[in-house]
């Protein structure tokens, strides 16, 4: 983890409120691993005074893109950043997304904004030789992630709350005509739509008499509100088998298994 000076060397808006910021920072980017993400200070001030995580979305030589959502005043400031500006980048941090060498077909499901860091995933498998689904709802058609962004190998499967594109219904949904087909499974999303994801993989990754299958794993990359991000504050616990967790310092990802979601934790 360091403190980077990154220059903003492109800016562009792919959806409503949502634009992808090119950072130029080479050791940034030797450092960054799919997974990780990174906090941007709001500007040069002291309002607001908390930086604002983001999940690393692309990794260049010379450095990585980010995927900020301007839904507040510190992602606004973030998202509106000018060419040749500067911004104070702390990472990468976090644990990452780990790739099984001797997995070949790897599923992957985003909701909404949480398809940023599988995207870095995705490119990252397919130069090692993976196939890699990816599966992305949206609530509407103008939501959801543009095609063009991802690496033309990359099968996309859309799922929509309206049906206005895709699979009317959640994208969770989609995942288990996929199953069957991989070694592998990594989601980020909301936790609602995690928690369908564990519970759905579920019998993938157990026998019938409850033994572990450890041939299909499972990880997520769970979204917390963060405040420090360095793993002082407390701020994004979450409760694991292991007893509280924070989500900055032990996550962002997570083995499914390691997860207790609210209602089963007996």
């Amino acid at each position: 983890m360091d403190l980077h000076r990154a220059t903003v060397t492109a800016n562009e808006q792919i959806m409503p409120e949502t634009h992808v910021l090119d950072l130029a920072s080479p050791g940034l980017a030797k450092a960054a691993r799919p997974g990780q993400f990174v906090h941007i200070r709001c500007g040069p001030g002291w309002d607001p005074i908390l930086r604002r995580p983001m999940s690393i979305f692309k990794i260049r030589p010379d450095g990585i893109s980010v995927m900020v959502r301007a839904v507040g005043e510190g992602s606004t400031i973030i998202a509106s950043s000018p060419l040749d500006s500067e911004l104070d980048v702390l990472g990468p941090l976090g644990k990452p997304f780990t790739l099984d060498p001797s997995a070949r077909r790897l599923a992957m499901i985003g909701g909404g904004y949480g398809v940023a860091p599988l995207v870095a995933l995705a490119v990252e498998a397919l130069g090692k030789g993976c196939e890699v689904v990816l599966m992305v709802g949206a609530a509407t058609a103008d939501y959801v992630f543009p095609a063009d962004e991802l690496p033309t190998d990359v099968e996309y499967a859309i799922a929509t709350d309206d049906g206005t594109l895709g699979h009317k219904g959640f994208v969770t949904e989609l995942l288990p005509r996929y199953l069957d087909w991989c070694d592998a499974v990594f989601a980020c999303g909301p936790t609602p739509m995690l928690e369908a994801v564990a519970r759905i993989t579920r019998p993938a990754r157990y026998g019938v008499a409850g033994a572990m299958r450890s041939e299909k794993p499972v990880q997520l990359s769970m979204e917390q509100h963060m405040g420090c991000a360095m793993g002082v504050c407390l701020g994004c616990v979450v409760m694991t088998r292991k007893g509280y967790q924070r989500v900055c310092r032990d996550g962002p990802v997570f083995p499914a298994d390691t997860l207790v979601w609210e209602g089963s934790r007996a």
